[in-house]
């Protein structure tokens, strides 16, 4: 009813234009009432036509009227205000869905503030004062309200389970100990709690601990998503000044063909001319000469044509028209198939760079890498196809089988002379460039092989160490033979243990640092693993050290294909 009557005076206290609660109340001579800003802007809206109106009613007033603050609807809507806080602060006291209410409350419940675990009751403010005031109570002990003080009554003797058993490890009463808990070793719940609660405290020291080892963790994160965002970004800025810079060049070179053609075109046209000129005064010439032939050979005159025959019948010399030779009309084909090689040769560049480039973008991983695989099957699923570039082979070195197999031959195979080319020892590079996590096999026989990893940038031209795999800071290298196996790099020499194996197989994690070689067989040994920082991509590599030795890049895409 209470809730009906404050609904009731809250609309007879609202304001027609905003519907809310009158503000600053002022009232019109036709005793509608309105918010003071709400009744000016809506005559605000009536200026331009000199008649003001009351939105209730539609009476007219003319002037404009001036309205004042009604001090009564003003008190009226204060008290109402007053009446709905009092009203809401009550509700808040009150018991709702999930709160715990009073057990001594009659009629609608308050909010429990405590709960005792001796009474097993929740009280509310007002009924809670005996705790407080009694002496009676002054043992008694007050928690936070709970739902669950039944939890402590004992289902079979209806009692306060006060007694921990440690033979069962569970609450019990004083009762349970004289029947099924008779005999069992007992002490009370406040001594097990203490106990426990050491326990608890180790627990959360613990939980601490890995909380501020996982926000250290978060931090990495943080730190390597800004690291992620600015490394992003200043790449695509490099790639778009570097694509920039392609697009210049590749301009440049279109406007440098297009004028030589038009420069080309301008001298023949030239001399196409100049030609041409020269054989129109000709035809001129020989024009004249005919009508003078003709007029003679006209004259009846016999005496006066063998008079004037000598001078007009001598013919002057000319070029023979053999000179002029018009060749079929290819006049720039050679420049537009030697573009048009150009446009294919960057189209294979793109082709065969792009797929480095896209692997390089999909394998940007952040701190989580992925532990090294136990299984062949799990190096299988980073399995890639290495083919060899025959620019790096060299010259006494055979490749086939689609560049995969590499045969030592005695005599020179007819490469042509390239700058990536190993001009002393008999090492051959992979066409690939590998990012990321890679795996590979490689099959060797016939004599010593080194199975290696290399830069790009490392030597080709001499007998230096700087040219051999394993023998300078730039490779990687796998020493195999048939009774052992040497780790080297950058020419220190590592004996390496682990079953004899006419395969190896290599794993590469680009990003972690860690490049590993197993002797596979039936099942696959860790012969070596190294860890390093790789700064730029790597390529795959053999050494054939013997004369007859061998070496060939497997296919491999499953445990039971192997090519």
């Amino acid at each position: 009813m209470e809730q009906q009557r404050n609904q009731s005076d809250s609309e007879k206290l609202s304001c027609s234009i905003c519907l809310d609660l009158l503000k600053d109340p002022v009232s019109t001579s036709c005793g509608h009432s309105y918010c003071m800003d709400c009744i000016k802007t809506h005559w605000d809206g009536e200026d331009g036509k000199r008649i003001y109106s009351c939105p209730q009613c539609r009476k007219i007033f003319t002037p404009r009227p001036e309205v004042e603050k009604n001090v009564t609807l003003a008190d009226l809507v204060e008290d109402l205000k007053k009446t709905r806080l009092q009203a809401a602060a009550e509700d808040l006291c009150y018991a709702g869905p999930g709160d715990v209410s009073c057990d001594s409350c009659t009629g609608r419940k308050l909010k429990a503030v405590k709960s005792c675990l001796q009474c097993l009751v929740s009280f509310c403010q007002q009924h809670l004062q005996p705790h407080y005031q009694s002496a009676a109570f002054k043992k008694h002990q007050l928690v936070e309200p709970s739902k669950n003080l039944q939890e402590n009554i004992c289902s079979r003797h209806d009692e306060v389970m006060k007694i921990f058993c440690l033979t069962d490890q569970q609450l019990i009463c004083f009762l349970c100990t004289m029947d099924e808990h008779k005999g069992h070793e007992t002490v009370s719940a406040a001594a097990e709690r203490k106990k426990k609660q050491k326990e608890v405290e180790v627990s959360r020291l613990k939980v601490r601990q890995r909380i501020q080892d996982r926000q250290k963790d978060v931090e990495l994160l943080q730190q390597e998503l800004e690291a992620i965002r600015v490394s992003a970004d200043k790449t695509v800025e490099d790639s778009q000044e570097m694509f920039t810079q392609m697009i210049h060049l590749l301009q440049n070179r279109r406007r440098d063909v297009e004028q030589q053609i038009r420069s080309q075109q301008k001298t023949e046209e030239r001399r196409v001319k100049e030609l041409e000129e020269k054989l129109e005064q000709e035809i001129r010439d020989l024009k004249r000469k005919d009508a003078e032939l003709k007029q003679l050979s006209d004259t009846p005159d016999h005496s006066h044509f063998l008079h004037n025959y000598p001078s007009v019948s001598a013919l002057s010399e000319s070029k023979p028209l053999s000179n002029v030779i018009i060749r079929p009309r290819r006049h720039f084909e050679k420049v537009t198939a030697a573009v048009k090689e150009l446009r294919d040769l960057l189209q294979d560049i793109l082709r065969d760079t792009w797929k480095n480039i896209s692997l390089a973008i999909t394998e940007v991983d952040v701190l989580l890498s992925e532990p090294e695989p136990k299984t062949r099957d799990g190096f299988l699923k980073y399995s890639r196809e290495i083919t060899l570039d025959p620019n790096t082979a060299n010259k006494q070195l055979l490749l086939s089988e689609g560049n995969r197999k590499i045969t030592f031959m005695e005599e020179d195979q007819r490469y042509p002379d390239h700058p990536d080319r190993f001009t002393y020892w008999w090492q051959v590079l992979s066409k690939e460039s590998l990012t990321g996590r890679c795996y590979w096999e490689v099959e060797w026989g016939g004599g010593r092989v080194e199975v290696s990893v290399a830069k790009k940038n490392i030597c080709r031209e001499g007998g230096s160490h700087e040219c051999v795999f394993g023998f300078n800071d730039k490779s990687w290298s796998l020493y195999c033979s048939t009774n052992s196996y040497k780790f080297i790099y950058n020419n220190i020499s590592t004996p390496v243990s682990g079953p004899q194996s006419s395969r190896i197989g290599v794993y590469l994690d680009h990003r972690a640092g860690f490049l590993s070689f197993y002797s596979v067989s039936e099942t696959m040994t860790l012969l070596h693993r190294v860890q390093t920082t790789f700064t730029e991509p790597i390529h795959a590599g053999v050494w054939l050290i013997d004369e007859g030795a061998t070496a060939k890049f497997l296919k491999v895409k499953s445990s039971n294909s192997r090519v």
